[in-house]
């Protein structure tokens, strides 16, 4: 029995940990105003939950506890380390601060994204204070995909967090005017949180399971919000993606777009797609998210008709580019052209991306190794490319495909 309570109580707390973080993150930053702070505070209750629920019991209302013990531990630290007139005022921000006149955000951790995406904040450090603030993750983790040390991005998002607090940025609703100046910033923000749950489909890492559904209802949060043509095509494109989610893994080996079976395929998600989709293209204000949707749903339509949809798929890839020349579109775009034009052209648009961009970015040693295998020219730049991307795969099941892949003969 008592073996019981206690794994209970260990499984409860790992589970607030990964579902109400944010949460509660968001709740204690805005009425503390210092996220530093808070974010300690959060840690003590979590710390204090897996000491006394595997010993006593879940309480009734897990949130609320946490809640009361890392406001308690703030009230603490306040008391003792400030005068009573600066307690008082630290108590008074308990009060809500929102007016009539502003907008009401229905998810509070959406509400500190905007915080995060204030101007004052340095522009480098927004997406990464967003992404750790409300959804949780590492430095560690956000470094990597930042392509930055964890050291970098730990005194990035320190000095962030030290902004935040000793210049006064309001922890409130922006009015409409701010709202369209961050949207751009929070939109960025939750697609890379999406992306980290895409890329943990598969894994053991319990601290990334789930942020794909969390970015989704953050975007319909936004849509609802402000529903402008860029939202809508971060709706899309993540609906589209998480449509084929299913058919991805298979008995946990890995499944590329092009082997999947289409029945696996959640058909009215993609649908709902499509939809928003449809509803942005209709407010004319073309962006990189929207194209990135359009891309996904020409690869939908294509697999489910049987149509050939390469051209327009790389006349996509090459406004995508234009628009937003990340490494990823860049890469994107490469494959693109080795599907309309054939290898050669896709391995002349890898030649022509430095150096520094691409030495550790898996993706395009994947893509030339495949590349390179489809000329059958060259074993040894062949294995070397297919090594490289397989050394830098995190992703069991994709490392599993690729030794796979590197075998088969040219």
């Amino acid at each position: 029995m008592n073996g019981s309570l206690h794994e209970h109580g260990r499984r409860a707390a790992e589970n607030a940990a990964r579902t109400s973080y944010g949460r509660l993150l968001a709740y204690l930053a805005r009425q503390w105003r210092d996220v530093a702070a808070a974010e300690d505070a959060l840690a003590e209750a979590f710390t204090r939950a897996l000491d006394i629920w595997p010993a006593h019991g879940v309480p009734a209302n897990p949130d609320g506890w946490l809640m009361v013990t890392a406001r308690n531990r703030l009230r603490d630290g306040a008391r003792a380390g400030k005068t009573r007139e600066q307690t008082t005022n630290s108590l008074l921000v308990l009060a809500p601060t929102q007016t009539e006149k502003m907008p009401v955000i229905a998810d509070k951790r959406l509400e500190l994204m905007f915080v995060c995406a204030h101007p004052a904040i340095d522009a480098a450090a927004r997406t990464p204070l967003m992404l750790q603030t409300v959804l949780g993750l590492t430095a560690e983790r956000i470094a990597s995909s930042f392509l930055v040390s964890p050291d970098t991005m730990g005194r990035r998002l320190s000095r962030a967090k030290a902004r935040i607090k000793h210049t006064g940025i309001a922890f409130e609703v922006p009015d409409e005017d701010e709202i369209g100046e961050r949207t751009g910033d929070v939109l960025e923000a939750i697609y890379a949180a999406y992306g980290h749950g895409w890329d943990s489909t598969g894994s053991d890492d319990q601290t990334r399971k789930g942020l794909t559904e969390e970015a989704i209802w953050l975007a319909r949060v936004l849509v609802e919000l402000r529903p402008d043509a860029e939202a809508l095509g971060l709706l899309a494109l993540m609906l589209f993606c998480e449509s084929r989610s299913a058919a991805r893994r298979v008995e946990g080996r890995y499944v590329p777009l092009a082997e999947q079976d289409t029945a696996l395929w959640n058909l009215s998600m993609a649908r709902e797609a499509e939809d928003k989709l449809r509803t942005a293209g209709g407010l004319e204000q073309p962006g990189r998210f929207q194209l990135e949707a359009a891309i996904q749903s020409v690869l939908v339509q294509s697999r489910l008709t049987g149509a050939d949809l390469r051209l327009p798929a790389w006349t996509l890839h090459g406004l995508l580019a234009q628009k937003a020349p990340t490494i990823g579109n860049l890469v994107g775009l490469a494959a693109a052209t080795a599907e309309v034009h054939g290898p050669e052209a896709g391995l002349h648009e890898l030649a022509q991306l430095p150096e520094a961009m691409t030495g550790d970015y898996q993706p395009f040693w994947a893509l030339k190794a495949q590349l390179l295998q489809q000329l059958a020219t060259d074993q040894h730049a062949t294995a070397t490319a297919f090594w490289r991307a397989i050394g830098l795969t995190e992703d069991g099941a994709v490392r599993a495909y690729l030794i796979g892949k590197s075998t088969q003969a040219g």
